[in-house]
């Protein structure tokens, strides 16, 4: 990682691509940075081999800024994971993963995706609704460290157009 992290303050380009093992130690970094209880390598690793999962890694300058990481099981999604480099959010590059994401879900043939976002993650919840997920509900108690709520979303990739 370069740095001069504020140097992607600059970027007009980020690339989007399929997560891959050397990517891990920078995932993982942003990951234990954005998350209290934070997934290990070894998770990551698991959905990098499970064939129905979609990992995708945000880079600009050079640097990996953001991932996603989603499966599907039949005809239905989860977005599992989201982050972005803390001084890398609010610039459009959590929109692009899901987006690329969502599209990638709809090629394998998921019709529906969920995901779970804590209660108090307000712009993460701006961001769905912006994209089309709608609230389904709430799992009580779903996080740990601090505890707390999960809205529970939803977004039907059959009427929805990614853009």
């Amino acid at each position: 990682m370069p740095e001069q992290r504020d140097g992607v303050s600059a970027v007009t380009k980020v690339l989007i691509r399929d997560m891959t093992v050397s990517d891990l130690a920078e995932v993982t970094a942003i990951e234990n940075e954005s998350f209290s209880t934070p997934w290990s390598e070894a998770s990551f690793l698991s959905e990098l081999d499970n064939p129905g999962s979609v990992c995708l890694v945000a880079l600009a300058n050079g640097s990996l800024i953001g991932y996603v990481c989603a499966s599907c099981i039949f005809d239905e999604g989860h977005i599992l994971n989201l982050a972005v480099r803390p001084d890398c959010r609010r610039r459009g590059v959590g929109r692009m993963l899901v987006l690329t994401v969502l599209r990638r879900l709809r090629e394998i043939g998921c019709k529906k995706v969920f995901l779970e976002v804590r209660t108090s993650n307000t712009a993460a919840i701006g961001l769905y609704e912006s994209i089309g997920f709608r609230m389904l509900g709430l799992r009580r108690g779903y996080y740990h460290f601090p505890k707390e709520d999960a809205v529970v979303m939803v977004l039907n990739l059959q009427q929805t157009t990614l853009s």
